[in-house]
């Protein structure tokens, strides 16, 4: 595995992925160690403007719009994923797999398909170590519920969100070697030493 890996953290919402890439990057900071941070949808200046039309709460896309759009994204961010790919820690707020876990597992699109034209927007980049982030109903609808702005992505039924997070177990399953799942049920700070032994493991 590259010491300059991509490590990414997934999830559903309000699985706690984003607050523990926030303590990452701070945790990388502190140490002196450059990395690079982006989420998607968004990343570089035109991925954020995809990013607001995608999670308007007044945005309505049929499946196959919500697909393009984040493969869009992600396309606008290969030249800045690329550039810096083995030359410096990327770390990544959802990535390939969501695409995977919420538009086949959630919405039924075609896996080949998505696996096809994520391998051929990647372009040979590989994701090295994925920190999934799984959370029951009662906690996520709590997280939630305690958000400001919700986006249109926080809004869809149990059953979706169970879909999809069982579809990230099962993608989890097919390379447990480069994956770690994270409790979120669970005391935080426990996961966050579970996180920075892992991350300390992945960079020497």
């Amino acid at each position: 595995m590259s010491k300059k890996p991509i490590i990414v953290f997934e999830g559903i919402e309000g699985s706690g992925k984003s607050y523990h890439i926030k303590k990452v990057a701070t945790y990388l900071k502190k140490k002196g160690i450059s990395f690079l941070q982006i989420r998607e949808p968004g990343g570089s200046t035109n991925s954020e403007k995809i990013r607001k039309i995608l999670l308007d709460k007044r945005s309505k896309f049929n499946k196959n719009t919500d697909l393009l759009l984040y493969l869009s994204s992600r396309s606008e961010n290969m030249p800045i994923l690329k550039k810096n790919y083995k030359k410096k820690i990327i770390l990544i707020d959802r990535f390939i797999d969501s695409t995977l876990a919420y538009q086949h597992y959630g919405m039924g699109l075609n896996f080949s398909l998505i696996k096809k034209l994520n391998n051929y927007i990647l372009d040979g980049l590989k994701v090295d170590f994925t920190f999934l982030n799984i959370v029951n109903e009662k906690n996520m609808k709590k997280r939630l519920r305690e958000r400001k702005n919700l986006n249109r992505y926080d809004k869809f039924n149990k059953d979706f969100y169970k879909k999809v997070q069982n579809g990230f177990i099962k993608l989890s399953k097919k390379k447990s070697n480069k994956y770690l799942i994270i409790n979120s049920n669970l005391d935080i700070k426990n996961n966050e030493m579970i996180i920075f032994n892992k991350i300390n493991k992945l960079i020497k």
